[in-house]
């Protein structure tokens, strides 16, 4: 028998905001998280801003060895799971560890990590190399931690995607929950690559976008964008079949009714030009959730502010849904957050189901030239209210990766 799969918990650390209740307000406010690097010294390479998580203390979550040590990959899952579980009520009287699982993925792991392992060998010699190394770049590892910490004995399976990995793992921790397999799991996404290697990799293959006016930069479906921003952060969801959060009073937020994954199977970097794998994809995941067309009021799009993606995918949109794609409120939250890689997934996610509780689009900020091929209503500059009834939210990876998941609205606004 097939079960209801609801959420009832979210954690986030993102650039916009270092808990889910400061991301939200900021996504309100219309924030840019976007600003002039600071992690390492980039004055002399050509890109020369991100968006970094700010401020924030891992000492409130985490023990104060554990928060020098952790890549900032883990120590942002860790935190935002951290958040998700304390936001979830749950606690360990009330969820059989054998049947709780964790599906955190990403996109590159612990580069930072690696980057400066790999120098430290290079200048002093391999012997120096830190003994938490290889934990520290494993991708299996953030979630490793946070099934340690919670006592997560069931499935913990990382999807690595590229860019679509966090929904792809809150997909599968859905199927895994949906079919019986788990009753509480972690999903969603974590992700650091804010480095000298990471922003110079992405700046050579033409990926990110070179100018360095952070209002000018990360701006989807507007006529001048040129490439996407590099973000970093976390987006964590609590997962719950419906009858075991009903019995213990739990708060739901959302329910995920669907979920679809498929492959262009066309570059290794670029979408496919016919938009197929991204219209079919969400075709799959609004049919298990047996949603009409016209009953989707907003999409999160994976809107990286890339020429060719930003364009693809509204023609996958319009492909899907015709006349009616002009309906739907369409807003792009990687105008304020940037594209946080395998995590940005997760952070959406929270986002969306946010948005579904508060009955609010998110805005696409900075939007201000029409692109004849990005036409449809991307919410610009400003929220707007609006009665979600069922949202989508969309994201795509380098190797033809495509990933939806379609959100229910069981109680919002």
């Amino acid at each position: 028998m097939e079960r209801r799969v609801v959420i009832t918990g979210l954690g986030a650390v993102t650039p916009i905001g270092n808990s889910v209740e400061e991301t939200w307000q900021s996504v309100l406010d219309g924030k840019n998280g976007v600003d002039n690097i600071t992690l390492f010294d980039a004055s002399n390479m050509k890109v020369k801003i991100a968006a970094e998580v700010k401020g924030l203390n891992p000492e409130l979550y985490l023990d104060p060895k554990d928060a020098k040590r952790l890549d900032r990959t883990i120590m942002f899952g860790l935190i935002a799971s951290i958040q998700a579980y304390e936001d979830s009520g749950l606690s360990p009287d009330v969820v059989d560890e054998r049947r709780f699982g964790t599906f955190i993925g990403s996109g590159i792991g612990g580069l930072g990590t690696i980057n400066e392992e790999i120098k430290k060998s290079v200048e002093k010699g391999a012997d120096r190399v830190s003994p938490f190394f290889i934990p520290n770049s494993l991708i299996n590892l953030v979630g490793g931690y946070v099934a340690i910490r919670f006592k997560a004995k069931g499935a913990a399976i990382p999807v690595v995607t590229a860019c679509s990995s966090a929904t792809n793992s809150i997909g599968e921790a859905f199927r895994y929950i949906k079919h019986g397999y788990l009753d509480v799991a972690f999903a969603g996404g974590s992700e650091a690559s804010i480095n000298d290697v990471g922003i110079g990799g992405f700046s050579s293959m033409k990926a990110l976008c070179f100018s360095n006016n952070k209002d000018e930069a990360s701006i989807p479906f507007d006529a001048r964008r040129s490439g996407f921003v590099m973000g970093e952060g976390a987006g964590i969801l609590i997962l719950e079949e419906y009858d075991h959060a009903i019995k213990r009073g739990a708060h739901i937020y959302a329910e995920i009714v669907g979920y679809g994954a498929t492959c262009d199977a066309s570059h290794i970097t670029a979408p496919d030009t016919e938009a197929e794998g991204i219209a079919n994809c969400m075709e799959i995941a609004m049919a298990e959730g047996k949603v009409k067309h016209n009953e989707v009021d907003y999409i999160n799009p994976h809107g990286t502010s890339t020429v060719y993606n930003d364009k693809y995918e509204t023609l996958g949109i319009k492909k899907v849904f015709k006349d009616y794609a002009y309906e739907i409120n369409i807003g792009a939250t990687k105008s304020m957050h940037a594209h946080c890689l395998g995590a940005v997934g997760g952070i959406e996610a929270v986002i969306t189901a946010k948005a579904i509780e508060e009955g609010v689009i998110p805005p696409t900020i900075n939007y201000k030239e029409k692109d004849p091929d990005c036409d449809l209503n991307y919410t610009p500059n400003k929220y707007v209210k609006r009665h979600i009834r069922y949202a989508l939210s969309n994201s795509l990876g380098f190797g033809g990766q495509n990933a939806t998941l379609v959100f229910k609205n069981i109680g919002g606004k």
